[in-house]
């Protein structure tokens, strides 16, 4: 038996400001009725592509997600997304005392899915956004799709330590880059950046900001998301591609991430009745809907919450270590129709991703 772990927050951090950039082109699913799809083992899917694409937008409510540009990579859309979030926060670039930035795959350029990491992606976007200052620490930070969050995790931590006052967080993926064109799940992945700013809240003695955090590793599963070669035996190259055990991560996550909520919230003394928003990791429209539903039942609710989890995988798809923070940027600047915070207001974030990592941050609005 594992003993749960409890932290006392000594300050309140908050989010100051948020950004968020959607790639301009639009891909919808009609755009794959052009390729041919393999299974795992080699052979080419007797099912009529129609089918295969009706199919996946049934199961993942996927209708469109987005895509960089030619000439763009991780670490510009990742600086077009802390350009917003530093402007909107209204802080000045050279106070920022780190830069944690999430991602994969780093930089991959058009039609290569080799990543390049060398120098870091959060040193490219530093000098992008043209800070001098050199006490100013840029480092990348790989966790899955779980990434960005658990770069907050690590600026709260940073900044409960006094070791930081001021923090950007960025969660950046051009995932189009490293798919498989004859694999299914390729369809599911999209690019997008997301980041915030956050500090340490001044004259406050409110119980503001991040309340709790929890993750957890499970390496036994580490199988259920990797790096590997094209389902197409006939593919021209050894590139390597993303690969995902649809049905393993599945049965995981709905099994695993209830309960991180669940630890999260108790640290904060909180129940689920509590909760005005679930941001959740746009992984699988179907996937995420079951895990609020088995979320609501460890704590005997029958009826799942109306309208506590927006939802973002309809149009955008999923985009990783972006998804949490683009879900965010949207909500608080009022661009998610149906669905607005408010001060005092409980937010639970929560994903899940290769490793398996899943982490949860409980935060209440300033």
């Amino acid at each position: 038996m594992f003993q749960t772990k409890r932290y006392i927050m000594e300050k309140n951090t908050i989010i100051v400001g948020t950004g968020s950039y959607l790639p301009k082109k639009i891909i919808p699913n009609s755009y794959f009725l052009g390729h041919s799809f393999y299974e795992s083992n080699g052979v080419l899917s007797n099912k009529p592509i129609e089918e295969i694409i009706t199919t996946f937008q049934k199961i993942t409510e996927i209708n469109e997600r987005r895509y960089v540009d030619e000439n763009e990579v991780a670490s510009d859309i990742g600086y077009f997304a802390a350009k917003i979030a530093i402007e909107s926060s209204g802080i000045n670039l050279e106070s920022i005392d780190y830069i944690i930035v999430a991602t994969n795959f780093g930089d991959v350029a058009f039609n290569n899915t080799n990543p390049d990491f060398v120098p870091s992606i959060a040193a490219r976007i530093k000098n992008k956004l043209g800070i001098k200052n050199p006490s100013m620490v840029a480092f990348d930070l790989i966790f899955g799709c779980p990434g960005w969050l658990q770069g907050m995790i690590v600026a709260d931590a940073l900044i409960q330590s006094e070791n930081a006052k001021t923090v950007l967080v960025v969660g950046t993926e051009t995932l189009s880059r490293v798919c498989d064109p004859h694999d299914r799940d390729s369809m599911i992945f999209s690019d997008g950046a997301g980041a915030t700013i956050i500090q340490a809240a001044a004259n406050t003695s409110k119980n503001v900001g991040i309340l709790s955090t929890a993750a957890r590793t499970d390496a036994d599963y580490a199988n259920m998301l990797t790096m590997g070669k094209s389902y197409n035996p006939f593919y021209h190259n050894d590139d390597l591609f993303i690969k995902m055990n649809g049905q393993g991560v599945y049965k995981y996550a709905l099994k695993a991430v209830p309960l991180v909520v669940q630890e999260a919230l108790e640290k904060a003394g909180l129940f689920l009745g509590d909760v005005t928003k679930l941001l959740i990791h746009q992984a699988n429209g179907k996937m995420d809907a079951a895990i609020l539903e088995n979320l609501t039942k460890l704590y005997g609710i029958k009826e799942v919450p109306y309208g506590i989890m927006p939802m973002t995988i309809q149009d955008l798809g999923n985009s990783s270590v972006a998804t949490i923070p683009t879900l965010l940027d949207l909500l608080v600047k009022n661009n998610l129709p149906g669905h607005e915070i408010k001060s005092g207001d409980v937010i639970v974030f929560a994903s899940v991703g290769a490793g398996m990592n899943i982490n949860v941050m409980v935060y209440r609005m300033p």
